[in-house]
Order: C-alpha cells, then sequence, then structure tokens
C-alpha cells in the first residue's frame, strides 16, 4: 500500500502576490511525504486550473499568465494518488492585480488670493489600485510630507500665503505599488485677489448721503418752497 500523503505546501517560487497584467507567475506544489506516482490539480476559486503527475517526490511547477481579473483571488493546489478517491488540500495562495494610477488632479475651493490669507490644495487620482501616496511641490521643492491615502480620496494639504512669492505653480505627484508609474499633475496657480481701498467704502456712503439730500431737497419744493414763495408775494 502507498504511504499516506502529506498535505501539500504550495509556494510561490516566481513573481509576487502583487501582479500586473500580463505578469506570468508559478507556483510549486509538493507533498513531502507520500509514494509516488503524485497527481497535483491547481484551483483558483474551487475551479481546477491545471492538473499534473509527478513519478518522483519532486514539485508539481505551475506557471500562470495574468490576463485578466478573473485570474487572481485564491489558489490552493490538491496532492491525490491516482488510485484513490481522496486527497489532500495545501494552504492557500492571494494574488491582488495591481493597476496603473491616472494623471492626478491638483485642484483649490479658489483660484485667487491675497496675502494673509490660508488656502487648501487637493491632489487626487481617479483610477489605480489603492494605496496610493501623493506629495506636493511648488517648483521643483516637495512642501509636504507623502500621504498615503488607502481609500479614494483627496490627499489634502493646507498653505499660508504669506509674501508674492507664494503665488508660484503648485504640482502634486502620484504613485502606487505598479511599478515605474510616477505621475505628476498639472500646474496650478493661485491668483492674485484685489484688495479693496479702505477710503472707497467711505466714499460710496457720501455719495449716497448726497443722493439722498439732493432727492430730499426736491421732493420739498412742492410742499414747502412753493407755498413758501407764493406767500411772500
Amino acid at each position: 500500500f502507498p504511504e499516506m500523503l502529506s498535505n501539500p505546501k504550495l509556494v510561490l517560487v516566481q513573481g509576487g502576490f502583487n501582479v500586473v497584467m500580463k505578469q506570468n507567475v508559478t507556483l510549486s506544489c509538493l507533498s513531502e511525504s507520500g509514494s509516488p506516482p503524485v497527481r497535483y490539480t491547481l484551483f483558483r476559486h474551487n475551479q481546477q486550473v491545471s492538473a499534473l503527475n509527478r513519478s518522483d517526490l519532486t514539485p508539481a511547477l505551475f506557471t500562470l499568465t495574468i490576463s485578466s481579473a478573473s485570474d487572481v483571488g485564491e489558489y490552493k493546489c490538491k496532492a491525490e494518488y491516482n488510485i484513490s478517491s481522496g486527497g489532500k488540500y495545501s494552504n492557500s495562495l492571494n494574488f491582488t492585480l495591481i493597476e496603473p494610477i491616472s494623471k492626478p488632479v491638483l485642484s483649490s475651493p479658489t483660484s485667487q488670493a491675497k496675502k494673509g490669507q490660508n488656502v487648501t490644495l487637493s491632489c487626487l487620482s481617479e483610477n489605480g489600485s489603492l494605496p496610493i501616496t501623493y506629495l506636493f511641490f511648488k517648483g521643483t521643492q516637495n512642501i509636504s510630507p507623502q500621504r498615503t491615502m488607502q481609500k479614494r480620496e483627496a490627499a489634502v494639504i493646507f498653505l499660508f500665503i504669506d509674501s508674492l512669492s507664494d503665488f508660484g505653480t503648485y504640482k502634486c505627484k502620484a504613485n502606487n505599488s505598479f511599478p515605474n508609474n510616477t505621475k505628476y499633475s498639472d500646474g496650478f496657480n493661485f491668483t492674485l485677489a484685489e484688495e479693496r481701498s479702505h477710503s472707497q467704502p467711505l466714499i460710496t456712503s457720501l455719495g449716497l448721503i448726497l443722493l439722498l439730500l439732493i432727492i430730499g431737497f426736491a421732493l420739498a419744493i412742492p410742499f414747502f418752497i412753493i407755498p413758501l414763495y407764493k406767500a411772500s408775494e
């Protein structure tokens, strides 16, 4: 009688658990105890992917090509004798598909600012695998620590407009675990808001008072000035 099979071990021998489209990964499945020949079957989400027979105590190697999102998820393998109806299952391995990020968009609730004002900048990539890391720049100098977002939400920084030099061009960059996939936003510039003169409200008030006096004088003519003129004749 053949020796009882041990539960096989499923091991990743080539590639990574975070995979990109068209990437190849290789899995090894082996029962360390048992009597050959042994049949190894690889499953993805309990559906058979491939099967190999081994006539000695060498691992079964399964090479996969990740060609769609349906190729990722949980994998297991099964070891069994050809003459038996049972089998032993391995541990599971999970793969996650990572996607490149889209060009981030840098925005602010206001495009105009004045000295002494607080403003905010938001940076967001609409597409791409999470988490996404953002970094803000003014010119070529970074102006914030890295912000890593675990959810699909914008990274936000707060700025204080202290001088005219703070009205330069701002940008942000974004990257995730997808290799060689750093993207930069378009530039964003604040424009200087025109500051109203302190004397302008006073001039407006005086003009309004003068206008009201003229209207009042015009209304008074029929009731006071004309009767007084007739009475003096």
